[in-house]
């Protein structure tokens, strides 16, 4: 046990009635480990985990954490309903526990459910100390709601683990436990509350192994919580969250410590792997004198949205990536992202100009790729739109060219951009944001094809700021592409305008729409016109079709289209 004593805590009354006297509070210095674990990677975790173990003991280290379900990944999803997952799991857990010495290691992992009822496994955190697992703590709360989806998988804890170590008593939460009270108003997201059973059982410490993946906003709520769970349990918290992009979802990072009056007293820094060794508890210190604080929002953006790509291609086998470039401003701003994320000689940008395409877009998008310093080609596609045009046209006699027409040119291009991913092995990145997915402003089988949906959940507004904030030090996204009414330019002197409200009106009906769950009565009661919003309303509901065909997307906002959004793509609910 550490010699120096930093401070005492006083006699607290439980609610069973008995006093409890603790014991002169140690400090005690704490290694978090905040990695980038890869889903279903046993053997790449366990390598990482290894290195940051030994790293962290190195650096003076007395007591290691990580996130949760550091092991495996997360999420797991249906990797939990193999048998031989769990088997395999359990093993590597084993095996790293015996590579631990004097120093303990408190890992994520999955327990297998011995018992014949329930789920097969518990989300667990495995105390490793001494080559061996020593004790075994239990997810509590399982969230199953937005992405979440742990009641399919995992068997609750009953009640939250209590560790003794170095005479402390230190109480072991997972991702969820701490967030029973995280709802707005009087609102709880669960019955049962860990952290207030700990409090009332008394602890010294209070630790917290999450993968909390990221959305706009989520730092701060998150660090709130944290903070309030301190001054709950009247204790230190030591969080350590996740980091990395795994499908859909990017985590953060952004692991924190605090006092027990709920000051944070040091911040890990965010979207990066760090190895950190704090003293615990400390004495709070100026918000200044933290080595992380948080980003400006379109910072944090931008770097979210690159870590996503970059983990998506890396941990899917992709070292390259494709963006048809139209001169306008999403494949702008995707292009930009691919080559923060992947380095511009890893980058294609391809231009497939039709017969309507304006002189221009495809120069916006040659001095793009001049700008960013990437491969840039070009692809006429009016030979091909016309000889489908004419193979179709015995079957189309006698009926008006409309929406049929202008979508063959978006899938001409869907077909060419396909083939040259086959060919060359590179990710192709389609370019839509959330404003067209919503209304389903995109051609399915044309610019809907691709591996990853970059800035499906950025919404217009927000592209437009994203490009701005990109430009800010000097001209990358040409001014003209920010400029210049967007279009998708699938006919003569087409805007966007022409089928949409100005994009600041729709995405603020959208966000209401989509994100807050709003009816149609509310939205008008809020000031948007009747007719708007029913035509708004029923293409986003008209378009789930497209939407469950689409590429996955990253998630940046509280509520992206994709396993947080399911909505039936047959129903007849106008609400």
């Amino acid at each position: 046990m550490p010699a120096a004593c930093h401070r005492y805590r006083v006699v607290t009354a439980t609610t069973r009635g008995t006093m409890r006297y603790t014991l002169p509070l140690h400090t005690m210095r704490i290694g978090l480990a905040q990695l980038n674990p890869t889903v279903g990677d046993l053997t790449g975790n366990l390598r990482r985990l290894l290195a940051a173990y030994h790293e962290l003991t190195a650096a003076g280290a007395e007591f290691i954490l990580t996130p949760e379900l550091a092991i495996c990944g997360y999420p797991p999803r249906d990797l939990l309903l193999r048998p031989r997952f769990l088997h395999d799991v359990e093993n590597a857990t084993t095996e790293l526990a015996a590579a631990t010495g004097a120093v303990p290691l408190l890992v994520g992992t999955v327990l297998t459910n011995p018992w014949a009822t329930g789920r097969r496994a518990f989300n667990a955190a495995a105390f490793c100390h001494h080559g061996r697992v020593q004790q075994v703590a239990k997810k509590c709360l399982l969230p199953s709601y937005d992405v979440f989806d742990e009641d399919r998988y995992f068997e609750p804890g009953h009640a939250p683990s209590i560790i003794v170590h170095a005479g402390l008593r230190i109480g072991v939460t997972i991702c969820e436990d701490i967030w029973a009270n995280a709802a707005p108003g009087d609102y709880r997201l669960h019955a049962s509350d860990p952290v207030a059973r700990l409090r009332d059982e008394g602890i010294d410490l209070l630790v917290n192994l999450s993968a909390s993946p990221w959305y706009a906003g989520k730092s701060t709520l998150r660090e709130n919580l944290v903070r309030e769970t301190a001054r709950t349990v009247a204790a230190p918290v030591v969080y350590c969250n996740a980091v990395g992009g795994n499908d859909e979802l990017v985590f953060d990072g952004r692991s924190l410590v605090t006092s027990a009056s709920g000051e944070i007293t040091a911040r890990l820094p965010a979207f990066t792997e760090n190895l950190r060794v704090i003293d615990v508890p400390s004495e709070p210190v100026a918000a200044s004198t933290l080595t992380a604080s948080p980003a400006a929002p379109l910072a944090d953006l931008h770097a979210a949205l690159v870590l996503g790509l970059r983990d998506y291609a890396g941990k899917s086998g992709f070292s390259r990536a494709l963006v048809a470039l139209s001169g306008g401003i999403d494949s702008a701003l995707v292009a930009e992202l691919a080559v923060a994320a992947l380095g511009a000689e890893n980058v294609i940008g391809i231009s497939l100009p039709s017969r309507i395409s304006s002189e221009h877009s495809k120069d916006d998008a040659r001095a793009l790729a001049a700008n960013l310093g990437i491969r840039f080609e070009t692809i006429p596609i009016g030979a091909a739109v016309a000889a489908t045009e004419a193979s179709l046209g015995p079957l189309f006699a006698g009926r008006a060219p409309d929406v049929t027409e202008e979508n063959l040119q978006a899938r001409v291009r869907g077909v060419l951009m396909m083939a040259l991913s086959n060919k060359f092995g590179a990710l192709l990145l389609t370019t839509g944001n959330k404003s067209e997915v919503a209304v389903g402003y995109c051609t399915l089988y044309g610019d809907m094809c691709g591996g990853l949906a970059v800035i499906s959940d950025v919404f217009k507004t927000d592209v437009y700021a994203l490009c701005r904030w990109i430009n800010r030090e000097r001209e990358i996204i040409p001014r003209n592409t920010i400029e210049k009414p967007p279009s998708a330019e699938l006919r003569p002197g087409q805007v966007d305008q022409d089928s949409l409200p100005p994009y600041d009106v729709l995405d603020a009906l959208l966000a209401g729409y989509i994100e807050e769950g709003l009816g149609r009565s509310e939205l008008i009661a809020r000031g948007f016109p009747e007719a708007l919003v029913r035509e708004i309303c029923r293409k986003v509901d008209l378009n789930e079709y497209k939407r469950k065909q689409a590429a996955p997307g990253l998630k940046t906002t509280p509520l992206a289209f994709g396993v947080g959004r399911r909505i039936p793509i047959v129903q007849k609910y106008v609400g």
